[in-house]
């Protein structure tokens, strides 16, 4: 994770002007992962107490769209974005909690699975959803 003094480079290097809220947009899904819209408007207000929803959503349109964030769509969840891009990696979902963890691919190259029939696609992006119950939801259940 790049340091916060890092956010104003990574911003001019993808063409994008440095704004606070895009600063702030951008530091606050560094430091959270999978976080939704409502966790980084939260965050994003810990550094620019003014910042509204519209400038949070309006960065992390800008920020998908320039390839600095990920917003990653899964099924029965809210939209949520991540820091991690430039890879085909894949996630794992607590079914009890919700919890959202990376997972690298696990074998080959990336798409990291090949299909049946392509279609005449020229495929470049596989996503896997790995479903099950976290460690924490296991030792409580236990208790």
């Amino acid at each position: 994770m790049p340091v916060a003094t890092a956010f104003p480079d990574l911003l001019r290097e993808a063409g994008l002007r440095v704004t606070t809220p895009r600063v702030a947009v951008l530091g606050a899904v560094h430091a959270h992962p999978h976080a939704d819209t409502e966790v980084l408007i939260d965050a994003a207000r810990v550094e620019v107490p003014a910042v509204s929803h519209q400038a949070v959503y309006d960065s992390l349109r800008v920020l998908s769209d320039a390839g600095l964030i990920r917003r990653i769509q899964l099924p029965g969840h809210v939209a949520r974005y991540e820091s991690r891009v430039g890879d085909n990696h894949h996630h794992l979902v607590c079914r009890s909690c919700g919890a959202i963890e990376d997972v690298d691919c696990s074998v080959g190259h990336a798409p990291c699975l090949t299909p049946s029939d392509h279609h005449g696609f020229v495929i470049d992006e596989a996503e896997v959803i790995y479903r099950g119950t976290c460690a924490a939801c296991r030792a409580a259940q236990t208790v």
